[in-house]
């Protein structure tokens, strides 16, 4: 990368607003030991949500970007790679030249993203090496997950995106009865499989359940023949 590019990359960068840092992570990157940096503002309000204090998005870092870099830049060959999350981090315009950064000091660069800005995850591609989508519901319950009008499109691009990029891809759905019922979650299976994932996570959590909404074995049994890889976590 030219000095000059060099330069302006990092003066963007530096705008990240940076909600915490996990400095050492076995699961967040698969393969991988990294770092995980969660970047602050979602769109989303989905009910289960792990990280709630990341949804505000007009709340200021609690870390700037020139820190973590030189957390990178310290852990450089001891460290595997980086996993940028959230939030949403693809709602930051800082996101891509972070990502830049990342790579041109070595490491593996990984993304957790819920899609929604698809335009900005095209712009992202070139500088990653695996992406973890969030696929949230089936498209026509979409937005009833996650508490917002319109994602279910944007969200619809960004896997097709993802899809045609080569970039290495886990699709990954949180499941239980009280968001939607078995039915529905083999509906998404299906639409996930006509779109040719290979890769699906089924994370369930608990809920609300009638008896017919509680999966057995034969149930994931099913579901992973829709897949070439199939977990349930």
């Amino acid at each position: 990368m030219p000095p000059e590019a060099s330069s302006a990359a990092r003066r963007g960068a530096d705008a990240l607003r940076i909600g915490g840092l996990t400095r050492l992570t076995g699961i967040d990157f698969p393969g991988r030991l990294a770092a995980v940096v969660f970047l602050q503002g979602c769109p989303w309000r989905c009910v289960y949500c792990h990280n709630p204090a990341l949804l505000d998005a007009a709340v200021p870092g609690a870390l700037s970007w020139p820190a973590v870099r030189a957390f990178l830049q310290q852990r450089r060959g001891l460290l595997d790679g980086v996993v940028f999350s959230g939030g949403e981090p693809t709602l930051q315009s800082a996101l891509v030249p972070a990502l830049a950064e990342a790579r041109a000091m070595g490491h593996a660069t990984g993304l957790h993203t819920g899609g929604m800005y698809p335009q900005r995850l095209a712009q992202a591609l070139a500088h990653l090496d695996w992406v973890g989508l969030d696929v949230k519901a089936p498209r026509h319950l979409h937005d009833t997950v996650t508490g917002a009008r319109g994602g279910a499109g944007r969200a619809a691009r960004s896997l097709r995106l993802l899809l045609d990029s080569g970039v290495a891809l886990e699709c990954r759905t949180t499941w239980h009865a009280g968001l939607f019922g078995r039915d529905d979650l083999f509906r998404l299976a299906d639409e996930l499989a006509a779109q040719s994932v290979r890769h699906w996570v089924l994370q369930t959590c608990r809920g609300p359940a009638s008896s017919r909404d509680v999966l057995d074995a034969s149930d994931l049994a099913a579901l992973a023949l829709r897949f070439e890889r199939f977990e349930c976590r």
